[in-house]
């Protein structure tokens, strides 16, 4: 997967280090309220759509491109379903980094879901009750939060 130009900059100046960054989730629903989920290239595990914001770019217009590039799917957001911090992770490059996620509950509108872009293996309508068991779980609790969302986004506590 590429990693966006304004990354590789911030990299040339701090390094390795822990950047904070803001990321989108995407649960796109379908009629049959089934959920659209991604195959990752990079670790082979089925989850939800996500990616990294733009700079100034908005987070709901964010999550509707990642669906479009990644998936082929057309969708609209409904409302915010949850905010939380992610753990930090670091990349087998060595880089390190921690991930501010907006969780949008979407629904589909139109396109058949399909390979969009060099990050998926495989994309595909999942049941919400038979999910690939390599969805992770903190992607199965967002997930959650957004079939049960009210309009009021969930805020991650310890």
């Amino acid at each position: 997967m590429p990693v966006p130009d304004f990354i590789l900059t911030m990299r040339q100046k701090l390094g390795n280090d822990l950047i904070w960054m803001p990321g989108v989730s995407a649960v796109v629903l379908d009629d049959d309220g089934r959920v659209l989920l991604g195959q990752r290239a990079d670790n082979g595990r089925w989850g939800l759509i996500t990616g990294i914001l733009d700079p100034g770019e908005e987070p709901a217009v964010g999550a509707l491109r990642e669906v479009a590039e990644e998936t082929g799917v057309v969708a609209r957001v409904e409302h915010l379903a949850s905010i939380s911090a992610g753990d930090p992770v670091t990349f087998p490059n060595g880089d390190h980094a921690q991930f501010l996620d907006l969780t949008f509950r979407c629904r589909y509108v139109s396109g058949e879901a399909r390979v969009g872009d060099d990050e998926s293996l495989a994309v595909g309508w999942f049941a919400v009750d038979d999910l690939p068991e390599s969805v992770p779980p903190h992607q199965r609790w967002r997930l959650r939060t957004a079939l049960e969302a009210t309009g009021v986004p969930v805020f991650a506590r310890d």
